[in-house]
């Protein structure tokens, strides 16, 4: 049973004001960064969408060894870019883990843990609430195709339409970078 790895990094950053997806970080940009530790995770399949900035993105970023599917509707929300990946998942690929293309903090121990859920949905805990990454089993794809929004993740996983394992994951809920002070934090906690 196969393993299809996510990245959403179509946003258009409008709260930050530039590609956050190129932000500096370890010497490199925020986007390499996530898809390095995205590829650490032994996805069986790895795919990145992209949007806004998406030539920048594609001059500048890392993309070996990761499909790349372009949404042009980003700007309606990461639902829009679920729901354009649902499609071209391999048949092979039983299970789908969703993260975040501006949150690099992700350990990817968590990751495989979180793969190994019997349930069709499942969600880190960690001790400040739960956060990405999430796992969805094949079952639910196609309700994933019909969202819409930026919360409509969020609003699948409450809606009690299907069981949830929450894994225990130490330490607070990774940083995800959607304001300059989101930015300026992360970099201070790289150096702590």
């Amino acid at each position: 049973m196969g393993v299809t790895g996510l990245v959403l990094a179509a946003g258009g950053s409008r709260r930050l004001g530039e590609a956050k997806q190129l932000l500096p970080f370890r010497g490199r940009t925020l986007l390499d960064a996530t898809l390095d530790m995205a590829r650490a995770c032994g996805f069986d399949d790895l795919v990145v969408t992209l949007g806004g900035s998406a030539a920048a993105i594609r001059a500048r970023v890392d993309l070996s060894g990761v499909r790349v599917i372009e949404n042009p509707a980003f700007a309606t929300g990461c639902g829009s870019s679920i729901s354009s990946v649902i499609p071209s998942i391999p048949a092979a690929s039983h299970r789908l883990v969703l993260l975040l293309g501006d949150q690099p903090g992700v350990r990817p121990s968590d990751v495989r843990r979180l793969v190994g859920v019997p349930t069709p949905l499942g969600v880190c805990r960690y001790a400040d609430g739960l956060g990405h990454p999430f796992l969805f089993h094949r079952d639910v794809f196609g309700e994933l195709t019909q969202l819409h929004g930026d919360k409509a993740v969020w609003k699948l996983l409450h809606s009690g339409r299907y069981p949830v394992t929450e894994i225990d994951t130490a330490g607070t809920v990774p940083i995800d970078v959607d304001t300059r002070e989101d930015y300026e934090r992360l970099l201070t906690n790289e150096q702590s």
